[in-house]
């Protein structure tokens, strides 16, 4: 059986779910930016598979046993929102500006998954380490979590 990653130059390692969502959302910047001034049929492919994607992260944060802050899953589940309605927007018609917008979500949202990642990847290391432990434990991005919950 193949694997669908096979299609993809790089995928993320498995067991890491904020690191899969930032490949995720940096697969579809870059699908997005590579077809914004292609054929139209590969743009319309791009941004719907960009919509599928936030469509999962909104499943995800309505779950009642979401991990985020209530806050945080508010403003994500806003910018998702925004995300629906820019999007059927660019399905009527393609705008240079509101194509990058996505793009620069897309990446500014992975960058802050990626963060989060390194920060707990930093703070496990650093557990052998009281005072390592300790400042790891005082990083904002330490207490970030996925977007989508795990099994």
């Amino acid at each position: 059986m193949n694997s669908p990653a096979k299609g993809y130059q790089r995928t993320p390692e498995p067991g890491n779910p904020a690191r899969s969502e930032a490949w995720a959302l940096l697969e579809a910047a870059r699908t997005l930016n590579q077809t914004k001034d292609g054929p139209i049929d590969e743009f319309r492919a791009a941004l719907r598979a960009n919509w599928r994607l936030w469509t999962i992260f909104q499943a995800s944060l309505i779950e009642p046993d979401c991990a985020l802050p209530s806050e945080l899953r508010g403003n994500l589940l806003g910018l998702a929102n925004f995300i629906d309605a820019m999007t059927v927007d660019l399905l009527a018609q393609r705008e240079p500006k509101k194509i990058e917008a996505l793009i620069n979500i897309n990446r500014q949202i992975s960058e802050g998954l990626m963060d989060g990642a390194r920060a707990k990847a930093a703070q496990a290391a650093a557990a052998d380490t009281p005072t390592a432990a300790a400042a790891a434990t005082s990083s904002p991005a330490a207490a970030a979590a996925p977007i989508r919950r795990t099994a």
